[in-house]
C-alpha cells in the first residue's frame, strides 16, 4: 500500500539565523517521512507529532540554539512554560514522548551525539479509568429513532459502533467492502493501517441491512460513493458530525450525561469483560498493540465487584 507523503512542516521563523531554520526543517523532514515509510503511523498522529515539535523549535529557536546544543535544561524551560500555561499531565507526557522519538531518531541517524530527554521524567499521571455507559443507557441510546433515511443511518452507525467496538474514525472511513453481511464481520482498517477483523451481532446486522436496502439509496439519490455511511450530499460522515449525532440521540432518547463516541467503545469492552469474554479476544477486537491497554477494563469491572461486595457482604 502506498503512503502519502508527511505534510511538509512550515518553515521556522527565520529572524535571527536563517542557518538554524534550515537545519531543523531538514531534520524535522527526515523525521516525518520515518513515521510514514518506517514506522507506518496514521496520518493525524505523524500531524500530532509535527505539532508537537514545531511548538518546541519555535520556543529554542529564540535561544538560538543549534538542534546538537539543545540540553536538559532547555527541555526542562520548555516544559515548565507549559506548565504554567496549565497545560495537562498528560499533554506534557505527551509531547515528551514526542520529544523522546526525535532525539532517538537524530541520534541513529548520527545527526546527534546525546539525548536530552534521557535524563528528563514527565509529570506523574493519576490512572484514570475509562467512563462507559450502562447497559441501561446503552439501551436507551439504540432506541429506535426516526425511519427516515438519515434516521436509519444514524441508527445503523450507532448499533454498529457499540457492536464492534471500533473508533469514530475508523467507523466514518468503512466502505462499503469492509461489511461481510453473510459472515457477520466487518474489516477495519486502524491505527498504523493495520487490519482486523470484528464480528457484529444479528441486531446490528438487521439494523444495518435496513439502512443499506431503504436509507443509503435514497441519501446517495443514485449518485455513486464507495463510503458505507454517507450524508445526504453523497460525501462520507465527519468526526465532527457524528458528535453531535450522538449527542443529539442521547438528549431525545432521555440520556442526561454527555456521551462520546469513545465511552461506547468504553462500554463494548466493559460489558464483554463483564460477561466473561475472553481478554486476548476483546484486545483483537479492539485493535490495540498492547494487551496492557485492554487490561484497564478489568480494573472497571474489579471496582465494580469491590462496590458490590462493600453493600451486600455483611462484613463490608
Amino acid at each position: 500500500m502506498n503512503h502519502p507523503s508527511p505534510p511538509k512542516p512550515p518553515l521556522i521563523k527565520r529572524n535571527r539565523c536563517p542557518a538554524l531554520a534550515d537545519k531543523i526543517t531538514a531534520c524535522l523532514d527526515l523525521f516525518l517521512h520515518y513515521l510514514v515509510a518506517e514506522k507506518r503511523l496514521a496520518t493525524n498522529t505523524v500531524a500530532s507529532y509535527q505539532s508537537d515539535l514545531i511548538h518546541l523549535f519555535v520556543f529554542l529557536h529564540k535561544k538560538d540554539l543549534a538542534i546538537s546544543a539543545i540540553s536538559p535544561d532547555h527541555l526542562r524551560s520548555y516544559l515548565k512554560k507549559l506548565h504554567a500555561e496549565q497545560r495537562s499531565s498528560r499533554t506534557l507526557n505527551r509531547k515528551l514522548s514526542c520529544f523522546r522519538s526525535f532525539f532517538r531518531f537524530l541520534q541513529t541517524e548520527q545527526i546527534i551525539t546525546t539525548i536530552p530527554t534521557d535524563y528528563l521524567d514527565g509529570p506523574k499521571i493519576g490512572r484514570s479509568l475509562p467512563k462507559g455507559l450502562s447497559i441501561h443507557e446503552i439501551n436507551l441510546l439504540l432506541s429506535h429513532g426516526t425511519h427516515t433515511p438519515l434516521g436509519l443511518r444514524n441508527h445503523a452507525m450507532l448499533h454498529l459502533l457499540y457492536a464492534t467496538g471500533m473508533r469514530v474514525s475508523e467507523l466514518i472511513n468503512l466502505d462499503m467492502v469492509s461489511v461481510n453481511q453473510t459472515g457477520g464481520f466487518i474489516r477495519v482498517l486502524g491505527k498504523g493501517d493495520k487490519e482486523r477483523l470484528v464480528p457484529f451481532s444479528q441486531t446490528a446486522q438487521k439494523v444495518l441491512e435496513q439502512y443499506l436496502k431503504e436509507g443509503r439509496p435514497l441519501l446517495l439519490q443514485k449518485k455513486m460513493s464507495r463510503q458505507l455511511f454517507v450524508t445526504k450530499q453523497g460525501r462520507g460522515m465527519t468526526r465532527a458530525r457524528f458528535w453531535q449525532i450522538i449527542g443529539q440521540t442521547a438528549v431525545r432518547n432521555g440520556i442526561i450525561k454527555k456521551i462520546s463516541p469513545h465511552m461506547i467503545r468504553h462500554s463494548f469492552a466493559t460489558h464483554l469483560l463483564a460477561g466473561d469474554a475472553d481478554l486476548r479476544a476483546v484486545q483483537m477486537m479492539l485493535g490495540h498493540a498492547d494487551i496492557a491497554t485492554t487490561q484497564i477494563y478489568t480494573h472497571v469491572d474489579s471496582d465494580r465487584l469491590k462496590a458490590i461486595h462493600q453493600k451486600f457482604h455483611p462484613r463490608g
